[in-house]
This record gives C-alpha cells, structure tokens and sequence, in this order.
C-alpha cells in the first residue's frame, strides 16, 4: 500500500528527503537530464514567482517513507492551467498501476485549482519524427498511457518543430481538457506562449516562441483520433460532475469504536460513551462525512512528546487496576519529585495534576486506540491535504510531556501536530472552554509549532495554574504560544471576535497545516462551561476556519451536554465544509529561531544606497515590468534628492541582521486632505509569509495617523498574480471601493482599496 501525498515546499526535513528521492529517480529514468536541472526542483518549489508558477510535487510513498514514484505539476495562475512536467515510477515498481494512480490524482489536483486545462510534452509516434524504432516504441507505449486517461495530441501548428534543424523526436504537445470543451484558440496561444517562455526561454529565441505561438492562431488546431485500442483493464477514466468534485472535498472521519471500553460509571464522571454515539448520530447521515479505517501507529509517536517514564507507568499501572475498579490520586509530591511511590494511587499523584482522572484497566487501551485514530486522520491530511477528523475519547489535550489529568491520558492533538510538523510547519488552535495546557508543556521551546487556545479565564476554569495570557513560550519558543483567556460571562459575538484574532495570527505564521483542538463545551448550558454558544456559532466558527483552506486535521477534545453535541458538532462540520477550499497557495520555507535571531528593526530614513537593493528586491519578486522596476528605483532616487521637507513620498523599511526585508512607500494625496496613497509594499520573496507585510502596513498606517491621515488608499491590478496582494489588504481592514474595468489592459481592472484610520 502506498499514499499520495501533495509538497509545495522543499524545507520541512521529511520533505527535503522526499525531495531527494525524487531526484534520484529522475537521474534512474532521465539520463539526459543535466545536473542544473535537477537541482532546480528544490528552488521551484521555494520560489514559485522566479519562475512564474506553482510547482506542485505528488508523491507516492510506502509507509517507510520510500518514494514508489511521482509526478511534478506545474500551475500557472495567470492562465488557469496545468502543465505535467514529470510523472515517473521507480523502475522497480513500473507497471504496477502506480502511474494510473498518480495521473488520476493529478487530474484531480487541476479540478481542484479549477484549472482550464492539463498539458504535458510527449515525444512523437511518428516515423518521420522519430526515426529510432526502439525509441519510437517507447514514445508509443507513453502516448497510449495518456489517450487511455482522455489526454491526445493537439494536431495543426508547429509545436513540433525542432528548435534546431535536423534534431529527431520533438515534443508533441498533449492536452487533457478535464472532462471541458476544447479550448479556444486564444488561450491555446497564450498557455503555448507561457510554457515556452516560463519553461525553455533560456533555450527558445524569441522568434521561435512566436511562430510556435501564433500557429495556434494562423492554424487550426484540433486533438488527433484515438490510435491505440483500450487496455482490457483500465478504462478511460470517467468524466466527474459536479457532485463527484464535491466529493473531493469529503470530510474523512477516523472513530474511536473501542473507547467503550473505557466507562467510569462513579457519579458525576460526565466523560461518558454516549458523547461519541450523540455525535456519530448526526454526522453519519452528512453526505460529505465519510468514515475511514483507523490503522496501528507505533509507540515511538508518542514518546516524540510524552516522557517514557510517564508512558511507561501508565501502560502498567492501568494493566495493575482490577477489573471494574479506579484508582484516583490523592497525594502530590510537590516537595520531593525526585522519590518515586511504590504504590499506584501514590504514583498516580506522582503523574497526574488532579483528583479527578482516575487510573483503570481499560484507561491506557482507550487512549491508545484514540491515538491510532488521530494518527489516521494526521495522515488522511497529508495525503489528501484536505479536511481530516478525529472522534475520539478520553481526549487529550490536558495530557502534558510527563503528566495525565483533565480525563485526558495521552496528548492526542500534540502527537498529531508532532507527527505533521515532519512535513511543515503546524498552527494548533484548541477551542475547548478549558485551556490546551498539554500543547503549551510540548512545545513551549518550539517556533515551528504554534499553540492559540481560546480558553476560560484559569483564575475561575480548570486548569488553574496555566492558561495566562502573559504565558508565550520560551527560548526559539518565545511568542509561538498565545492564549486568550476569556471572561466567566461572554456574549457570543465577543467570542467571535477573538476568533477572529486568532484566525489573523494563524495567517501571520503561515503554516502547511492546522489542528483544531475541538471543544465543544463552550456551548450552552455544558455542565463544565459557562458560555452559550449555540449551532448557529459553531456553523460560523466552522466557515471562518474552512475559509483559512488549510489542509485541517480536527481532534474531539470536550464537549458533555449531550442534548445539543450531537447538532453543534454537525453545524461545525458542516461551516467547514462549505467554505474550505482546495490548497491552492504557495507555502514557504519555515521560519526557524536564526531567522528571529538577529531581531528586526523599522527604518524611516532613506538613502543612496537603498536604491539598487530596491529595484532588486522589486525585480526578485518576477511581479513587476522592467519599467515598473525603475519607477521603484526613481521613487527612491527623487526621495533622496529633495529630502524629508522637499519630497512627497515617504519610506519605511524592515530590516534585519543587516538584510532588507521589504519596504513600503507611502505618501499624502496631493490636492486632498488627509487622503494617503500606499504607492508600493513589497517584501522580499525569501521572507514572504513572516508578516513582513502586515508589519509594513501597520508601519504605514501609524505614520499616517501621526501626520494627520485620515484614510489610505491602494490601487492594484485584478488578475490572478495579485490575488494574494488583494487577499492581503482584505484581511487587514481594507475595503474595495472602486473597479475600473480594463484600466491597465483588456481583462485586467484596476481596484481601490480603502481603510479608513480608526481615531477619525
């Protein structure tokens, strides 16, 4: 059994040796390959606007972590298309079905970014164009792959011209529309015109990317007939509707079914069985809820963040208890932690931060189990990068590295994120009433894990001693951990609004993937809460995450007022599912503790010496025209002739460890009262998703407050490149106020953004 995982970003460790697998099956397949261009695959996928598009690597791996095969898709947005670089098997493995496979889920990737159409290269089956038997019948054997998913050869122009005269075998162009229509000859040109330019312009003239262009204009092109019969077991596949899409958005469910086990029946003990059967009953009949098979996951994912004493004791003291029997701690030994009890109640204490969680015989076989069942679910997200849920009991996230309470046994939301953040970077959110003291112990040191938890106040909720808003971690760790502890009376629209915080400080860290510590004793009457949140709110805290379209891994924590768990989980549920959305943008290095190191600093002045490093930085991006590249250039230049008093624009820059991170240029609206223009924000494409902007902008706006400001405004372009510029100013408060259609050229408006400063 293999899976098919989807990396947007070479620099998390799992992924970097997925990285280098990959190209070590490329140099086993692709002889001809150069060294350069192997080595490339890491910077396109680091750095999509050097190259002008989404580099999108799918692998296929074992269990042990060993590539089977690949595919490398690239996407460029500004034209809504696909082009298939690479998809290859090891040569072990060839023949097996794997690449039916991952061309299928590259097919579904493209539906996925709604693209257009899904090109690729193929060397051509014609004897007058490849004249070798034996390397036409391998040429043979790949284009009948490809006609047997849908995919043919766009006949009538001259993409298979050789760029130089008397080379054989040059590419045929082949086009998969994805279940469409044909395009136009239109955009056939500009996608045509896009590859050449974007993927061989270092090999192409200019004069030859433009015949090859305009033949799909001057020509007729059409898709050549089938020529190769079916293979008697693969049919072509089926052309998916819309419902069929839909359900690539399934949200896959992994139950804990063996957590019945674990039933303390001791009065007041409201971690009960018929919590997971209240919510199993509403979310089983959900079409887009789907259960998966829960697998067995080794022990050494969880002393990746519990210490094995801790595991140690709890597998055997749990083992020890009779049947039908519980022991609860009593007694802590807060004077002497270096003595170890020989008796069990007494070791319980020794583990355990209350009075309350009690040691049985089936406590350790019910969280391990709901471990497997998170580690699932983690896995399912990485796979499908899509929308992942674990139900489980006892939940976890009160468990810490060496201790038990809180009902919770072993930290299921800490081990999931764990296990992630081998691949990415990893934002927990727990929205349980109580705070996710278990997530801040694990990572407190950490800067590639972030804990938010949105929680009771601990001077009046359990568990009393953490939960602090001055609490942010320490070391590299050092304001990666951020609690909102909140009032015992809370109206529900202030709840939302801390949401929302919390929601804009996930963005700031830009992770590869969320965990949603899920606690739904925040509701209503919930004999452990004091808050009233209803269906209503969890569908809208459920659509505010789905909106982040992340790939999302949710863990059941509480939640025990079982009239209404059952309805509050399924509007959750059902919040996420319709406003999530399929990945579609560009993850970045992580952040480590060396970034941070050096701190960073805003600058005001401007001098000589910024200009080169502007236009640089400006021109790194791959945004911007050669001429809009001097205009940034001249803007410094002008600042620095006439000066402060002379010059009507203004700068400021962030800086660090003597590196410019970006800058932004700002300056009054002449002729207007206290009207402001921000003329450019950019940041340098190697701290994109630092919250180098955000850091800028909040730069810019207090500046203009200070010299009278009362509204700013930005103007931008509306195509597909600028789509993450507007999402930006969008999220920051500003609003579109105006759109010039076609300002700037045919199909590309000019829109307005405007915020208006908050003490006006």
């Amino acid at each position: 059994m293999f899976r098919i995982r989807r990396i947007l970003d070479a620099s998390a460790p799992a992924n970097k040796a997925c990285v280098e697998q990959v190209i070590a099956i490329l140099k086993q397949r692709f002889a001809q390959l150069s060294l350069q261009e192997l080595e490339s695959l890491t910077e396109k996928l680091n750095n999509p606007l050097k190259y002008r598009f989404q580099c999108r690597l799918l692998v296929a791996e074992r269990k042990s972590d060993q590539i089977q095969g690949f595919a490398i898709l690239l996407y460029v947005p500004d034209l809504k298309f696909c082009l298939l670089d690479y998809l290859a098997a090891g040569k072990e493995v060839s023949g097996r079905g794997l690449g039916g496979a991952l061309y299928g889920r590259v097919k579904e990737e493209c539906r996925n970014l709604n693209a257009r159409a899904l090109f690729m290269e193929c060397l051509p089956d014609d004897p007058e164009l490849s004249p070798d038997p034996a390397i036409r019948k391998e040429n043979q054997k790949r284009l009948a792959f490809y006609e047997g998913f849908g995919a043919f050869p766009i006949l009538g122009t001259q993409y298979e011209t050789p760029i130089k005269e008397g080379d054989t075998d040059p590419p045929y162009l082949v086009i998969d529309t994805l279940g469409g229509e044909f395009p136009e000859r239109g955009f056939l040109s500009r996608a045509v015109r896009a590859i050449l330019e974007r993927k061989y312009g270092d090999v192409c003239p200019p004069s030859y990317i433009e015949n090859v262009s305009q033949s799909f204009l001057d020509g007729d092109p059409i898709l050549r007939q089938p020529r190769y019969p079916a293979p008697k077991k693969r049919s072509t596949e089926k052309v998916q509707d819309k419902d069929e899409i839909d359900r690539s958005r399934r949200i896959y469910y992994f139950a804990n079914h063996e957590h019945l086990i674990h039933h303390v029946k001791e009065r007041g003990y409201v971690e009960s069985p018929v919590r997971v059967g209240a919510i199993l009953k509403e979310l089983v009949p959900l079409p887009f809820m789907e259960e998966k098979e829960t697998r067995a996951f080794s022990d050494r994912h969880i002393l990746a963040v519990h210490d094995r004493d801790f595991f140690t004791f709890l597998k055997r003291a749990c083992a020890a208890v009779p049947d039908g029997k519980s022991v609860y701690p009593y007694v802590f030994p807060i004077r002497n932690q270096t003595r170890h009890p020989e008796d069990t109640a007494l070791l319980s204490g020794y583990y355990c931060i209350d009075t309350f969680t009690p040691i049985n015989k089936n406590a350790y076989a019910a969280a391990r189990q709901a471990v497997n069942c998170c580690l699932s679910a983690a896995d399912s997200v990485l796979s499908r990068s899509g929308v992942a849920y674990a139900l489980v009991r006892p939940p976890g996230h009160h468990a810490e590295r060496r201790s038990f309470g809180g009902f919770c046994y072993f930290s299921n939301t800490a081990i999931a994120a764990q296990y992630l953040s081998d691949y990415g970077r990893v934002a927990i959110l727990d929205i349980d009433y109580h705070h996710g003291n278990g997530q801040q112990d694990i990572f407190w040191r950490r800067d590639d894990v972030l804990t938010i938890s949105i929680h009771g106040h601990p001077r009046f909720a359990y568990p009393y001693f953490t939960g602090f808003p001055d609490e942010k971690g320490e070391g590299p760790g050092t304001g990666f951990n951020i609690n909102f502890a909140l009032p015992e009376k809370l109206e529900n629209e202030d709840y939302i609004k801390t949401f929302r915080k919390a929601l804009n400080k996930i963005e700031e860290f830009s992770p590869d993937y969320l965990v949603v510590a899920l606690g739904l004793d925040t509701s209503k009457a919930d004999p452990t809460g004091t808050w009233t949140l209803g269906a209503e709110s969890y569908r809208l805290i459920g659509s505010m995450l789905g909106a982040l379209s992340l790939p999302t891994l949710v863990v059941q924590e509480g939640g025990y007022r079982t009239r209404t768990l059952g309805a509050n989980c399924r509007n959750f549920f059902h919040g996420i599912y319709t406003s999530w959305r399929p990945v579609r943008t560009k993850k970045r290095r992580r952040v480590t503790s060396g970034d941070r190191a050096a701190g960073r600093r805003l600058r005001h002045s401007v001098s000589r010496l910024d200009i080169e490093p502007v236009g640089k930085m400006v021109a790194d991006t791959g945004v911007f025209s050669p001429e809009e590249v001097d205009c940034a250039k001249e803007l410094v230049a002008e600042a620095c002739e006439r000066g402060a008093s002379g010059s009507s624009y203004r700068f400021v820059f962030l800086e660090q460890g003597g590196d410019m991170l970006g800058y932004a240029c700002y300056g009054r609206v002449p002729l207007t009262e206290g009207s402001f223009d921000l003329y450019w924000l950019v940041v340098d494409p190697r701290y994109h998703r630092r919250g180098v902007a955000a850091e800028l902008l909040s730069a810019v706006e207090t500046e203009t407050e200070r010299m009278g400001g009362r509204a700013i405004y930005v103007e931008t372009s509306s195509t597909e490149v600028y789509s993450p510029a507007r999402s930006f100013y969008l999220n920051q408060g500003y609003k579109e106020v105006s759109r010039l259609k076609d300002f700037y050229r045919p199909g590309d408006d000019r829109i307005t953004f405007l915020k208006q400063l908050e003490k006006f």
